[in-house]
This record gives structure tokens, C-alpha cells and sequence, in this order.
């Protein structure tokens, strides 16, 4: 047995050094970092351990802004793209003829390279010296005024990034909810039509609890990919978001870093630690409401 356990724990060994140098120190360091107060990157030194770092933060308006973004666009893309997700599957899964067509068509976006979604977008949505963009056209032929989505009011910049966001990650989440609706059990829907109940009932009573912890899964990675956006709004709005007002914690992380302002770790982990306590505060929280709502078959 201990001959066994050995061999085990020799099996182990690269994982275990692989996350210990990748992940378990890098989350040591940022604890590290975001306590050490007026840290000097240059020398390496610092002048006192505290909290100096997350007032400092929680007081930055540029994080403040940042926040703000980033809880808006989980607000609403995580529910907008898990409810069109679930519409568009059970869409799919009730055609035959060309079923496989649609799915393809569908997950096209996941596939495409962030960016040059990003650049679609800003052809759709942008104003420029030459012309207002198709979507202007469209609003301008109904009796509406052109709006600079991308450089004009934070309303539109914002309407823009939260239909983008929804565009991108939608697709995955489609892929997934197909293969869920496909694998249940046919035989409930027929015992339910012998019964006479209606297709409202049968996707209540039957449907959503046998896909129940597809769906939960979905928006848990959809909270968590959400609130680590970033890539989606430099597609949009360029590298520098502070300026555009839609910065994101990652992003304000990041420009911490390496931005402009750069070179300042204490400030970046102390942001970062508090992005981490409020996903895992909000993951906790869907995780205790998911027990009485989420069946496991």
C-alpha cells in the first residue's frame, strides 16, 4: 500500500510543482504586494505593511468608473446571453433539416479572433468624416438622429459593449445548451403529450430541471468571464479606456502594470484581491441558492 502511494504521489509531482510555481506563488506574491505600502518597484522597498492599497483603490475614481462598468455589463449580458442562448437552442432542437448548418453558423463568432469582431462592430457602430455607419443608416431611415456609439454619450458606448459582449460569448453557450437539450431522456416528453400538457408545462416541469445544472454552470462561468472583461473593450475602444470612461478591473489592473501610470504592484494586487473577494462572493452566493433550485440527476 505505501509502495502504491508512492508511485502516486510520483504521478502527482509534475501537477503539483506545475500549479505550486504557477498559481500557488503567483497568489502568494499578490498577497504579498497589495499590503506592502508605498512600495518602491524600482528599489524593491516599501514602507510599512497595511491596508494603504485597497484605500487607495477603493478611493481611485478611475476605479470606482471601473467597477461601475463591470458590474453593468454582468448585470446584463450574463442573463441577456444565457436567455437567447436557451431561446436559440431550443430552437435548434426542434428543427431537423439543416440543424448541423445552424450550429456551425452559430458558434462562427466563438471561433473568430476577438479583435476582428471588434473591428466589425466599430465599422457598424462607429461615426467617421466619411460616414455615420450602418447602424446609424438604419436609425437616421426611421426619423432617429445619428449617435457616436464608440466616442459619443456613455449610454451608447455602453449599449455597444454590452451587444458585443453578448454577440461573443452567446455562441459557446448555445453549443453547450444544444448538447444538454439532446441528451434528455425523450421518453419524459412522451409520457407528458400522453398526459395533455402543454409545451409551456413540459419545458417548466421537464426541460429546465433536466438541464438545470447546464444552465447554473453556464452562469457561473458566465459571472466569472464577465468580471475578468477586458480584451473586449480594448477591441472597442482602444488601449486606452480610462480616457473612453470604460475601463474594467482587469483592465484597471493591468494599467497599473504596465499602462501609462504603470509600475505600481501594490496598487494592481490590491485591486486584484478585490475582484477575486467579489467573485467569490458572488459565486458563494449561487452556489447556496442552486441547491434548492438545480437537480442532479
Amino acid at each position: 500500500m505505501k509502495k502504491n502511494n508512492l508511485k502516486a504521489w510520483l504521478y502527482l509531482l509534475p501537477a503539483i510543482l506545475f500549479l505550486g510555481v504557477f498559481m500557488v506563488y503567483p497568489l502568494i506574491d499578490v498577497c504579498v504586494y497589495s499590503v506592502e505600502e508605498n512600495y518602491n518597484f524600482a528599489s524593491q522597498s516599501f514602507t510599512g505593511i497595511g491596508a494603504g492599497n485597497f484605500r487607495y483603490v477603493l478611493s481611485d475614481p478611475y476605479f470606482v468608473q471601473a467597477l461601475k462598468n463591470t458590474f453593468i455589463i454582468v448585470a446584463i449580458t450574463v442573463p441577456l446571453s444565457t436567455g437567447f442562448a436557451l431561446l436559440i437552442s431550443l430552437g435548434l432542437s426542434s428543427i431537423k433539416a439543416l440543424r448541423n448548418t445552424f450550429q456551425t453558423v452559430y458558434f462562427l463568432p466563438y471561433v473568430t479572433n476577438t479583435l476582428a469582431v471588434g473591428l466589425v462592430f466599430m465599422i457598424l457602430f462607429k461615426k467617421t468624416a466619411y460616414t455615420d455607419g450602418m447602424v446609424n443608416l438604419l436609425i437616421n431611415k426611421f426619423g432617429g438622429a445619428s449617435v457616436d456609439f464608440i466616442e459619443g454619450p456613455y449610454w451608447a458606448k455602453m449599449f455597444v459593449m454590452c451587444f458585443y459582449t453578448v454577440w461573443v460569448v452567446m455562441p459557446f453557450k448555445i453549443l453547450i445548451l444544444t448538447s444538454a437539450l439532446a441528451s434528455v431522456n425523450q421518453d419524459y416528453y412522451k409520457a407528458a403529450k400522453v398526459d395533455g400538457a402543454t409545451s409551456g408545462r413540459i419545458f417548466r416541469k421537464i426541460t429546465l430541471p433536466m438541464i438545470s445544472p447546464t444552465v447554473f454552470y453556464l452562469i457561473i462561468t458566465g459571472f466569472i468571464g464577465a468580471f475578468k472583461a477586458y480584451s473586449d473593450e480594448v477591441a472597442l475602444f482602444g488601449t486606452n479606456l480610462n480616457a473612453a470612461g470604460m475601463n474594467t478591473i482587469v483592465g484597471y489592473v493591468y494599467d497599473m502594470l504596465y499602462g501609462d501610470s504603470g509600475g505600481y504592484p501594490s496598487y494592481a494586487a490590491a485591486a486584484a484581491l478585490i475582484l477575486f473577494a467579489i467573485v467569490f462572493t458572488i459565486t458563494y452566493i449561487n452556489l447556496t441558492f442552486s441547491k434548492n433550485k438545480v437537480q442532479y440527476m
